[in-house]
């Protein structure tokens, strides 16, 4: 199974009563990862893009804490988008495929957790590097 396939919308706790809501992450809950680093997106300007990089070892989690906004995956050929726009649902985003974040509705909020500290040598940056980065894989 590719890292393509394995991004999948994975369902959170949900815990509630007549107070409102919980939901929560934890590590082995629904996360296939330990929790190394929490990081969240905000304040996007309409039409803007988020991400349009990938990552060699990190897995990330992406919740829409508030608002809405779409995650498109690529393994290089091809591709998924995934809409999200609950808070009780995230994104399971394996390593090694290109992640582009877009469509933000108004005060939408994106919380990311990672499996990995931050480590710029992690990042591939640019598009033609990560289409070379996966065919250098799949030489091995």
């Amino acid at each position: 199974m590719s890292n393509l396939e394995k991004a999948a919308i994975l369902d959170l706790k949900k815990l509630g009563d007549s107070r409102g809501k919980l939901s929560f992450a934890q590590e082995g809950l629904p996360l296939p990862f330990d929790i190394a680093r929490a990081y969240w997106i905000y304040d996007v300007p309409g039409g803007e893009k988020r991400g349009a990089h990938a990552f060699r070892r990190n897995c990330e989690f992406i919740v829409a804490l508030s608002g809405s906004f779409d995650v498109s995956l690529s393994d290089g050929t091809s591709e998924r988008k995934f809409s999200l726009n609950r808070s009780y649902y995230g994104l399971y985003v394996p390593n090694g495929l290109w992640k582009i974040m877009d469509n933000f509705s108004t005060n939408s909020i994106a919380l990311i957790l990672a499996s990995e500290e931050f480590d710029a040598a992690d990042y591939i940056m640019d598009f033609e590097s990560f289409l070379k980065w996966q065919a250098s894989l799949t030489v091995r």
